[in-house]
């Protein structure tokens, strides 16, 4: 039975969890055991030989597997459509956000506000490197039919733009936060789709960063 990508995400996750724990067992004798409470599958050994308590898909039981056949179940992690998506449009994204961070040095008043702009160049600007690094190992880009880059969820107009660098002060302070904030919110809105319809582990555990690292900046930034 091949599991959805889609649909058991969290499925093949898991497998690959006791896989890898399985790894570490080897030329050991593990003793028998149950699936934990609540379901949670773990390692077994029946009949003198080692099996896997492989996760079902939502809503089906877990089945007990020989480790060879659990391996070829896990769902291959292949990059989708959805993966390309996400790294080539968050590269652009992530432009925008080092763009705006690049004017509050010479045009900020708060000291805070600079520091915010310092804390995004510092971590947005690798971000990308590893978007491209990853899209490079994976064959480069591919066409985006249907994407249009100025309807990313977040991105500034190029009004807005120009409004952040003609303002000096309070003024730009209060702009970049309120553009920020929104940019911010909108990558945050891209990670999770990512997660939902992407299939790649190194993109998932990309989109994963943005969101925590994201999420907890729109929380420093309200506060200012």
């Amino acid at each position: 039975m091949r599991i959805s990508p889609r649909g058991a995400r969290a499925a093949r996750i898991a497998a690959v969890s006791v896989l890898v724990a399985l790894v570490g067992l080897t030329g050991c004798d593990a003793a028998p055991s149950e699936q934990g409470r609540g379901g949670t599958p773990r390692a077994a050994a029946e009949a003198g030989g080692s099996t896997v308590v492989a996760p079902g898909r939502p809503g089906e039981p877990a089945r007990t597997l020989p480790p060879e056949q659990a391996a070829r179940e896990v769902v291959p992690d292949t990059p989708n459509s959805a993966d390309f998506t996400y790294a080539q449009m968050m590269i652009v994204h992530h432009g925008q956000a080092l763009e705006m961070a690049r004017l509050a040095p010479g045009q900020a008043a708060s000291a805070r506000v600079k520091g915010v702009a310092a804390r995004i160049a510092g971590a947005q600007g690798p971000e990308v490197a590893a978007m491209r690094g990853w899209l490079n190992r994976n064959g480069g880009p591919r066409a985006q039919p249907g994407h249009a880059h100025g309807s990313m969820p977040g991105m500034a107009t190029a009004a807005q733009l120009d409004r952040l660098r003609a303002a000096r002060g309070a003024a730009f302070d209060e702009l970049f936060l309120k553009l920020m904030i929104a940019h911010h919110q909108g990558a945050v809105t891209m990670a999770a789709e990512a997660l939902s319809e992407g299939n790649n582990v190194q993109v998932e555990e990309m989109a994963t960063d943005v969101i925590a690292q994201q999420t907890a900046e729109i929380g420093r930034m309200r506060e200012l």
